[in-house]
């Protein structure tokens, strides 16, 4: 099949164009992006199209730049379309993003395109990835540990963005650029330049591409068009999964801001693993402030949620926590909270609304329990002994206590990791005082020294009940 055909067929495949598109070509003057340009310069008439390129300056390779603008000018002067050139500070952007040069890269680039797209109209972005990237691309991802998604390639349409040249191979690309070089009359010399960059084995994808390409195609000559046809099946795969994923997460998600998403437990611990892990990706992929969550991240996830009590928790880096309760799973970016102090008097009610809490003193006359209330959210205390106003405060370093029921003192660290309390919740815990004594840590245990007896004269009771807000 002639390549200008294939592109056709692959345009028309993918449902890349429209009568009536403006695409700009990102011509770097390689190979695959002049066979491109030149392709659709000629299948303008065909496929109702306007084409206009653009060379994106990266500032990497000085010596070899100028050369390659002038190139590339030269090449649309000949083919009549409109030329941009722009310029972008990768390296001052990676120093600042603390990203390596090709993931700096390649974020300037697209934003350097969106801009060109913008300025002159272009509703299309047409980039020169070819079958043979295809595969090193795939090649890579399984190197580096990849799932369906990463193994799905490189997408022929995201977006505003194709890539006709998808399911073209670079033999066809240069014979191609050839038989145009023959038609030209240019007997000899390059219709292309070459990027030095793409002959150095500093990077896996030229080391792919140099090496190990070559030797596994003694084994299959076909292996280019067979990982092309792998990434096909994958794509159509990926697509019914997500599409799976996106009416599972409509039953699962109880609420979500950009910090943090709450997910039903129930539902989540019957899903197949494979639409569990998909699911939570999706979920953390969605709230701006978890991205940064690993694949190794989901695994662990994965785990806690088919195999943890409630109450259990991850920690991630960034300050990221899985938290399953019982009726959600909550992952969240949210600083844990940290109770203020306070100070607290006889029949005076104290919210808390950092820990969403309230906590209600007041003087009785006998030891009588509120039936609705948990039998650890009350205390009774001799408040003849207790000094007034009561501080209520979060934990400090070298706190202890004389626990009820214990015996002897106790450090208030030690009767936290005793009780299980997760590290996350500890600075929410209100510890009540009189004066250097801490009386109740509240929701757990009250003081022994403080407590109700026969001589007691004055009752005073603590109860800490959720704040209505």
């Amino acid at each position: 099949m002639r390549l200008p055909d294939r592109i056709k067929a692959t345009i028309k495949k993918y449902s890349m164009l429209v009568p009536g598109d403006r695409l700009l070509v990102g011509l770097s003057g390689g190979p695959d992006s002049v066979c491109l340009l030149t392709a659709l310069c000629g299948l303008q008439k065909d496929l109702g199209t306007s084409v206009s390129a653009a060379y994106i300056n990266h500032g990497l390779r000085p010596g070899e730049i100028p050369a390659e603008i002038a190139f590339c000018t030269a090449l649309c002067t000949r083919l009549g379309v409109p030329f941009t050139v722009k310029a972008i500070e990768v390296k001052t952007y990676a120093s600042t993003k603390k990203k390596n040069l090709q993931e700096a890269a390649r974020e300037l680039r697209y934003a350097a395109f969106d801009e060109i797209m913008a300025e002159t109209g272009a509703n299309k972005l047409a980039l020169g990835h070819n079958a043979d990237d295809q595969a090193e691309t795939m090649l890579m991802r399984l190197f580096r540990g990849s799932g369906m998604t990463g193994l799905s390639g490189i997408p022929p349409v995201r977006n505003s963005i194709v890539r006709p040249l998808i399911e073209t191979e670079r033999t066809e690309i240069e014979k191609f650029l050839s038989d145009e070089n023959l038609k030209a009359g240019a007997h000899s010399g390059l219709s292309y330049v070459i990027d030095s960059s793409n002959l150095k084995d500093e990077y896996l994808r030229n080391k792919i591409r140099r090496h190990i390409l070559p030797e596994l195609k003694k084994h299959n000559t076909e292996l280019i068009s067979t990982l092309a046809r792998t990434a096909d099946i994958m794509r159509d795969e990926e697509r019914y999964l997500e599409l799976l994923v996106t009416k599972t997460l409509m039953r699962l998600i109880s609420r979500k801001n950009d910090m943090a998403i709450e997910l039903f437990t129930a539902p989540l611990e019957a899903l197949d693993t494979v639409l569990l892990r998909r699911a939570l990706r999706r979920a953390v992929d969605e709230t701006a402030s978890l991205r940064g969550i690993g694949f190794i991240n989901i695994e662990d996830m994965t785990a806690l949620i088919k195999k943890g009590r409630a109450g259990d928790r991850l920690h991630f880096h960034g300050g990221i926590r899985v938290i399953k309760g019982y009726s959600t799973v909550k992952i969240t970016s949210e600083a844990p909270a940290r109770l203020g102090s306070y100070k607290l008097d006889k029949n005076e009610t104290l919210p808390l609304t950092e820990t969403g809490l309230v906590l209600q003193a007041s003087v009785v006359s006998s030891m009588e329990r509120d039936p609705a209330a948990r039998p650890k959210d009350t205390a009774f205390f001799n408040a003849d002994m207790l000094k007034f106003p009561l501080t209520v405060r979060p934990r400090k370093s070298g706190d202890f206590f004389y626990p009820a029921g214990f015996g002897k003192k106790k450090k208030l660290q030690d009767f936290f990791v005793d009780e299980k309390v997760p590290r996350d919740e500890r600075d929410a815990v209100p510890i009540v005082a009189s004066g250097d004594d801490i009386i109740w840590v509240a929701g757990y245990r009250a003081d022994e020294r403080h407590k109700v007896d026969k001589s007691t004269g004055s009752i005073l009771k603590l109860q800490l009940k959720p704040l209505k807000i």
